[in-house]
């Protein structure tokens, strides 16, 4: 294992830097998901959210945690040696300063990419940054909460992730990527719900249909399970 990573000079004014972000987790795993899977990465999951999708896996996230000054995620984060940072909740957006520690891991030189719902607006996070935006499916319980405007504001860089529950929501995710040329914005990730559909039969839809979308399963499921901070 390579040795840790000196802590990043941090440059902000003093209201960024003892800003603070409330904090499940921080920790250190394979990145199980999107075109990064496989990828040494260090989490930071915010809590808090404000949907709640059937099929959500991070519910515990939703409550408690710890209140962190960004400096001090930061000096966490540089205990790990990757450079690899996913931050995700929850919904980190929820949270004004999760703005500010983007831009500032971007200035240290991460690897940043942001997990978020689809729900609230992407267009002021820092350019450098790989969005990873949810398209809620009707199986999730939230199709009503998608923010259609974030698709303006999506770059090459970017994904955009659909969870698939059944058959229905296959369609409507299909309908959705065609009627709005979705791959042409980014790629697209087409996901089985891990609890709600067998991950084949979604592949055979996706080749059946010949969608030019990435399959993808949650790798941390298939080598830890359910386990949390993984």
């Amino acid at each position: 294992m390579g040795e840790p990573l000196a802590a990043p000079p941090i440059r902000g004014d003093a209201s960024v830097l003892e800003a603070t972000l409330r904090l499940t987790e921080i920790f250190h795993s394979l990145q199980g998901e999107t075109s990064r899977v496989g990828l040494p990465t260090v989490f930071v999951r915010l809590t808090g959210c404000p949907l709640r999708c059937g099929y959500c896996d991070t519910a515990y996230a939703f409550h408690g945690g710890a209140n962190w000054r960004i400096p001090d995620v930061m000096a966490a984060i540089a205990t790990y040696s990757t450079r690899n940072v996913t931050v995700t909740g929850g919904e980190p957006l929820a949270q004004k300063a999760c703005l500010a520690l983007l831009r500032l891991l971007c200035d240290a030189g991460f690897a940043v990419s942001l997990e978020t719902s689809g729900g609230l607006d992407v267009g002021s996070v820092d350019a450098r940054v790989a969005k990873i935006v949810d398209i809620k499916t009707p199986g999730s319980g939230e199709v009503s909460r998608n923010l259609w405007a974030n698709l303006a504001h999506l770059r090459s860089t970017d994904e955009l992730k659909f969870v698939i529950c059944n058959e229905t929501d296959y369609e409507w995710a299909r309908r959705q990527l065609v009627e709005r040329g979705l791959d042409r914005l980014c790629p697209v990730l087409f996901s089985p719900s891990h609890s709600e559909l067998p991950a084949a039969r979604l592949a055979e839809w996706i080749l059946r249909d010949q969608l030019p979308v990435r399959f993808q399963i949650q790798l941390h499921k298939v080598l830890w399970g359910e386990a949390p901070g993984r």
